[in-house]
């Protein structure tokens, strides 16, 4: 299994990033995918997550209705399209597949700050 992140990056207040998860070595259209982050400092929280046909999304308060997740099951890969960044959003971005055992990707930071 191997889950590898990009796209993050610098960014103003305001602005907007798209971050991809590309997955390999399991049938991905089986899984929920998931989106974390981990702010220096602080435990790692859940941020978004997609059922595996991508019908119902769920995510924490702190980004709902900034940040939209979305999957494409033929690609592989999970996407977490961020708006409307704030400071507070800076952090090491992870996805994780669903169920057991835990598989992470590497991470991608995103810094919001002017």
């Amino acid at each position: 299994v191997q889950l590898v992140e990009s796209g993050g990056g610098l960014v103003q207040p305001g602005g907007s990033l798209r971050l991809s998860c590309a997955a390999s070595g399991f049938t991905f259209s089986n899984y929920v995918m998931m989106w974390y982050r981990q702010a220096p400092g602080k435990e790692r929280e859940l941020v978004a997550s997609i059922v595996s046909t991508g019908g119902i999304t769920d995510y924490a308060a702190s980004v709902k209705g900034r940040f939209t997740i979305s999957r494409d099951n033929v690609k592989n890969t999970v996407y977490l399209q961020m708006n409307s960044l704030k400071p507070e959003d800076t952090a090491v971005y992870y996805c994780r597949r669903g169920g057991t055992p835990r598989y992470w990707g590497q991470g991608t930071q995103v810094t919001v700050s002017a």
